[in-house]
């Protein structure tokens, strides 16, 4: 398994037949170097979104045009992708499983904000999630945008997760120290992974708390376009 971060919270993720964008927000991204692109995308079987905003769903359907694949995310959402944009999609809810290739998708509970913009400000675009993703020995908990929920008490104990990809940032999300919380109180995590931290000035710039808190857990800080092999 090969996870390679696009800045931000977008994951190109390499697990058995598949080859997933998770969150893939590459055009403006501060962080992610715009000649990466053909390479951040290649190969790519589908393009996992968490919510609307733009800094997680923004390039969705330009890439799933582009190499026709399908998007993969809340039912509502999808919906209004497919009818408004003649959009490849492939619409589920949360507890619900999908199958793509080897590899398992749950739609799980976040807590947070979901809408993308309209004419008249932003427009609901379904509630935000994140996913279970389980494939080549591992299961990835990807949280997408959330704070710490006593559901993910539920998360564990369904799904054993063994690698975190935790939103850390703080200001929209959970912070790093909150981020560890999560991780020791509910998870039994081998790997930790922070994203949507670095990419502007007002969020969490270190892992430093995170990777202080979880000893004995590798807390991997990751490097944008390098991949982690797992």
């Amino acid at each position: 398994m090969k996870l390679t971060w696009l800045g931000h919270s977008g994951f190109r993720m390499e697990i058995a037949d598949q080859v997933l964008l998770v969150d893939p927000w590459l055009s403006g991204n501060p962080m992610f170097p715009e000649t990466s692109r053909a390479d951040a995308i290649r190969g790519a079987t589908a393009i996992l979104v968490s919510h609307g905003h733009g800094d997680h769903s923004a390039d969705a359907l330009a890439i799933s045009r582009e190499l026709d694949i399908p998007v993969v995310g809340i039912y509502d959402l999808m919906s209004f992708w497919e009818t408004s944009e003649d959009a490849k999609v492939i619409g589920f809810n949360k507890g619900g499983t999908i199958r793509l290739g080897e590899v398992a998708v749950t739609m799980v509970n976040a807590s947070h904000s979901s809408s993308i913009g309209g004419e008249n400000g932003p427009v609901y675009a379904g509630t935000e999630s994140g996913f279970m993703i389980a494939g080549g020995g591992h299961v990835i908990y990807f949280t997408g945008d959330t704070d710490v929920m006593a559901d993910m008490k539920i998360f564990n104990d369904l799904h054993a997760p063994d690698i975190g990809i935790l939103c850390a940032g703080g200001h929209f999300t959970m912070d790093m120290k909150r981020a560890a919380y999560a991780a020791k109180t509910f998870f039994d995590f081998k790997t930790v992974i922070p994203c949507h931290y670095r990419t502007f000035p007002i969020l969490e710039q270190s892992a430093a708390v995170l990777a202080d808190a979880l000893p004995g857990v590798d807390v991997v800080e990751p490097q944008v376009m390098d991949p982690i092999t797992l």
